[in-house]
């Protein structure tokens, strides 16, 4: 075999992880350690490399390189006697690596390198310093025991040991499944109809999915079916009954910390299921909307709820059911803390996993199915990256990680601008109670610190109309440099009605391009409505018209509502009174005056058609007698504008 078909370089280069430097060998026990390791290649990097008689080092340019120093011809054929013997011997089952001979710096030594395929199996070592066979995996650079959840881990891995979802359940008999509940849940996954036999799944023959086992396993001592984990967790009516620690514990503290004298428990039991739902229930009251956008999100949550609901599942999913503690989740006023039993996988790079990009793994992998069948989770490990694209997009801080040795939190923070709200509530209560210019002052200083609350600047608006303080608004908005077209349609139709109570033109002005800013947002009725208003109280009859018939043409059904109909019939109005009094005008050239006559007909007949379907269309009495009185005016118009040409002119 060729001995030079290794290139030492390239591997310190490029597989820092899957070479262990021995620079002299000075314990044999380490080497096999490493070799055991590399063997049961836990992190799926295809085995490793030990090297002998070489160290990493730096060359003259300060760039790494390889250090052979080599070892003599003795030192060599005795650490690969022993290093090969006590893997046949203290190795179960045994490793036989490939070995290969490399020169050295010195002519006179030479590179031992044992080349080490990763195998099927879960090898355990046993050497003279413990009682005991261990088993080593390799983490990065590092060679180290395999205990506790890593050992089992490693034997799932390796096939020797089904993952914990898949055991069958000690004491818990085919009787443990609720039918009730295992018939709901698959019509809810649309594995099952209502022809199907329920009873029939279970079983230990039959699959509910190719992606699922059965739900139950008959042991070759055992006479009765024992029912696997999953099945306990998703429908058993008191997993509790069988497994220890399969509940939630919801804490609601009213503060930052717990040093506060009292707080909301809640403890959920049931199935995994019903514990996510429930959970996701009790906290979707924590993610009221409470600001405005300062993008163009539609609205602002103190937490997203997909993102809660994401967290939550996660939680619930992918915990280690083999600790005996609750999932915990804590809500305090800045932050929701959510607490998942069990260390994060080695396989896992923490780095990447708090960044959203460490690739895939599922713990309980039959849970995640069922729980992205019932379209509570994102498939394919989407859930950490969901969560802080949603977090991100809503404006919260992003999610905080902290991974610890038997249990990851996640923490969500509360959207910054969330203790505006308690602010907005007290000046709320000041205008109930008639204090507008305490309100006014203070909603001037938390629009100044916070300039796109649009509750907030709803309310200025409003106490601004209540108290004619519409300059003071003006100067305000001037101040401060508002972009407007990063409000709601809504908010900025409230600051224009403020302005056009103004009789200072350019403030007047400022409104009319605040309503038509409005406008060219896709509006609701309401909202039409409320910008065909202000544009009334700006005397732009003109422009209601032109608004309203774009309005109608574009959304057809708006052309049915009777309100809008009416301003627009009104606005007809109000141009054939200008026409008339145009018309009557006795400085005006006889041609113009017979052109004001003819659109003042034609307005009034646009009118009547607008009055005469809104009436038509009208539920409310009280708009009806309105619509009435304006065809009544209509018709004293009507007979205005029907008078004979001279006898008008004279």
């Amino acid at each position: 075999m060729d001995n030079h078909d290794i290139d030492l370089n390239e591997l310190m280069q490029r597989e820092s992880e899957r070479v262990e430097w021995k620079q002299n060998v000075a314990s044999i026990d380490d080497v096999i350690k490493t070799i055991v390791a590399f063997s049961n290649d836990y992190s799926n990097l295809g085995g490793g490399y030990v090297v002998c008689g070489a160290k990493e080092c730096k060359d003259a340019q300060g760039f790494p390189a390889v250090c052979l120093e080599g070892l003599t011809a003795n030192r060599l054929k005795e650490i690969e006697e022993k290093t090969l013997s006590d893997l046949r011997q203290k190795v179960d089952p045994e490793i036989v690596p490939t070995t290969r001979i490399l020169p050295a710096e010195d002519e006179s030594k030479r590179v031992l390198v044992f080349v080490v395929p990763s195998t099927g199996y879960a090898h355990c070592y046993r050497s003279d310093s413990h009682d005991s066979s261990r088993y080593y995996i390799r983490v990065g650079s590092n060679t180290i025991e395999a205990r506790n959840g890593l050992m089992r881990e490693l034997m799932v891995r390796k096939r020797q040991l089904e993952p914990w979802d898949k055991r069958a359940c000690p004491n818990a008999t085919d009787s443990a499944i609720d039918v009730f509940l295992l018939r709901d849940y698959l019509y809810k996954m649309r594995l099952a109809t209502r022809e199907t036999d329920i009873r029939s799944f279970i079983s230990d023959q039959i699959k509910i999915s190719d992606f699922v086992p059965p739900l139950c396993v008959k042991p070759s001592l055992v006479s009765q079916m024992q029912v696997r984990n999953f099945a306990i967790l998703m429908f058993c009516a008191n997993p509790l009954e069988f497994i220890d620690g399969v509940y939630t514990e919801l804490s609601i503290y009213r503060g930052i910390d717990r040093s506060e004298p009292s707080a909301e428990r809640h403890q959920i039991t049931g199935t995994i299921v019903n514990q996510a739902n429930r959970i996701i229930e009790l906290l979707n009251a924590e993610a009221y909307v409470a600001f405005d956008k300062t993008d163009e999100i539609p609205n602002q949550n103190k937490y997203p709820i997909r993102a809660l609901q994401e967290a939550v599942v996660n939680a619930i999913v992918h915990r280690d059911y083999e600790m005996p503690q609750p999932t915990k989740i804590t809500v305090f006023e800045d932050r929701i803390e959510i607490l998942s039993p069990g260390r994060l996988p080695y396989t896992i790079d923490q780095e990447k996993f708090v960044q959203g990009k460490a690739h895939p793994h599922w713990r309980n992998q039959r849970l995640a199915y069922f729980f992205n069948k019932l379209q509570l989770a994102q498939a394919e490990g989407q859930g950490i990256p969901t969560i802080l694209r949603l977090m991100k997009e809503e404006g919260c801080p992003s999610p905080i990680f902290h991974i610890e040795e038997e249990r990851v939190i996640c923490v969500l923070p509360a959207h910054p601008r969330h203790k505006a709200i308690k602010e907005l509530h007290a000046i709320e209560q000041l205008v109930v109670l008639g204090n507008n210019d305490e309100a006014f002052q203070r909603l001037i200083q938390l629009v100044k610190t916070d300039n796109y609350n649009y509750r907030a600047l709803d309310l200025l608006a409003n106490v601004s109309l209540i108290l004619k303080r519409e300059r003071d608004l003006y100067s305000l908005f001037s101040e401060i440099d508002m972009q407007f077209d990063r409000l709601p349609p809504n908010t900025i139709l409230s600051i224009a009605e403020s302005f056009s109570i103004s009789k200072d033109q350019q403030i007047t002005g400022f409104s009319l391009k605040l309503i038509e800013l409005a406008m060219q947002s896709r509006l609701e009725e309401k909202q039409i409505l409320k910008a065909v208003l202000n544009l009334k109280k700006l005397n732009q009859d003109e422009e209601i018209v032109k608004y309203l018939d774009e309005i109608f043409t574009r959304q057809a059904a708006s052309a049915q509502n009777s309100s809008l109909l009416e301003e627009r019939g009104r606005a007809h109005l109000a141009l054939a009174k200008k026409c008339i009094s145009s018309a009557q005008n006795p400085d005006l050239h006889r041609t113009m005056k017979a052109k004001a006559w003819e659109e003042s007909r034609r307005y009034l007949n646009l009118a009547e058609n607008d009055l005469n379907q809104a009436l038509n269309l009208s539920s409310s009495p009280i708009e009806k007698d309105y619509i009435k009185k304006d065809i009544r005016y209509m018709k004293s118009l009507m007979n205005q504008a029907r008078k004979p040409g001279f006898s008008r002119n004279r």
